[in-house]
């Protein structure tokens, strides 16, 4: 069946290799101009322009001819919304008429959406953001003291664009398949559910499939978490435990994942769906997985500071490992793969003396904790 034609106006704000993959994606079933890809780094666009290819993050995909690229900010903000005003008028019985696209990582998310609200000031009927982040922000602390330091992607949003119905795009997707057009299933959550379901119902097709929720915080949780499981898995495979370490790593860790889940409100169910089991499998077990490289280098016993250099990507378990730990200690819950992952990357214990320690632990009836 042919994947049907996207009319919706969209400016994807990053041009790392995710929101590249998300542009192109998209781009390839829509008219000329439609899908805008900026990037601050004026020479990253004109490389991309040249070579119609962005060699540096996601090497071996040809950008399609259709996507405009761009690196001056307002210039590409005024053109979305005159796009978004022709799409307001020509489809007036629509709901949504354009979506920015935040496609930084969650350090980088507190300045594109300040820049998002600064261009474009307050939303206009039917214009919504979409963040492409995975993670949870400790502040600049690891000393922080109260569940306030810890800021989740949608906090930030909200906090930096008031009013702009906004949802998360999370799930298992490794960037090279889905610029490739290959099959793929990810979640769309907002806390509003007609935004989540109208967004997924304008961008669905091109071999990806989108499904709405209300859950975002679950969406949120399992988007941070798998990262820092993958890491713990990488060691596990790099240690070459075998498969059976393997299964009752990533099984144990699931069940990590849905108690700190319910103890922040939660809904049980999605910690079986798409982002979160879904997400979890793909990194803790692909070759494409940053996070499991990082796990895999720091078995071989290679300092941290080397491995986040030589990766040349961010690999968000990193940071995400202390805030989730501040977190569930805040909220009494037990993660032990999660400080267990905490003492690998801050250099307190060895690969080995981590596996020790997990398997030391005091026994307990297996849904106790």
């Amino acid at each position: 069946m042919a994947s049907p034609e996207l009319t919706l106006p969209i400016v994807v704000i990053g041009a790392g290799a995710w929101g590249t993959a998300v542009a192109v994606q998209l781009a390839g079933r829509t008219q000329q101009g439609c899908v805008n890809l900026w990037a601050r780094d004026a020479q990253l666009i004109r490389a991309l322009k040249q070579d119609q290819e962005n060699r540096r993050y996601l090497p071996g995909i040809r950008l399609p001819q259709q996507l405009g690229l761009a690196s001056d900010l307002a210039q590409v903000y005024d053109l979305w919304r005159k796009q978004v005003q022709a799409h307001r008028q020509s489809q007036p019985q629509q709901s949504l008429h354009g979506v920015v696209i935040l496609a930084t990582p969650v350090s980088g998310l507190e300045e594109a959406a300040t820049s998002l609200m600064q261009h474009l000031g307050p939303a206009q009927p039917g214009e919504a953001i979409i963040w492409l982040a995975k993670g949870l922000a400790l502040g600049d602390a690891a000393q922080a003291q109260s569940t306030a330091d810890l800021k989740w992607p949608h906090e930030i949003v909200q906090r930096c664009c008031p009013g702009w119905p906004a949802a998360a795009l999370s799930g298992p997707s490794f960037a090279q398949e889905v610029a490739r057009g290959l099959p793929a299933a990810l979640s769309v959550a907002s806390q509003q559910l007609q935004w989540a379901r109208a967004i997924a119902q304008s961008c669905h097709g091109g071999g990806l499939r989108l499904y709405p929720t209300d859950d975002l915080i679950g969406v949120e949780l399992g988007g941070a978490m798998k990262n820092v499981l993958a890491i713990a898995a990488g060691v596990c495979d790099g240690l070459a435990l075998g498969a059976n370490a393997r299964a009752a790593l990533l099984t144990r860790g699931l069940a990590e994942m849905s108690r700190l889940g319910h103890s922040i409100g939660a809904r049980p169910q999605t910690f079986m769906g798409l982002a979160c089991l879904g997400d979890l499998l793909l990194t803790a077990t692909g070759d494409l997985s940053r996070n499991r490289r990082v796990g895999l280098a720091l078995a071989r016993g290679e300092p941290l500071a080397d491995i986040v250099r030589q990766l040349g990507h961010v690999a968000e378990g990193v940071s995400s490992a202390p805030a989730l730990l501040a977190l569930a200690e805040r909220a009494g819950v037990d993660v032990p793969i999660t400080a267990t992952v905490c003492k690998l990357i801050a250099g307190q214990w060895s690969a080995k003396q981590a596996i020790v320690a997990l398997m030391d632990r005091n026994m307990r009836d297996e849904f106790e904790g």
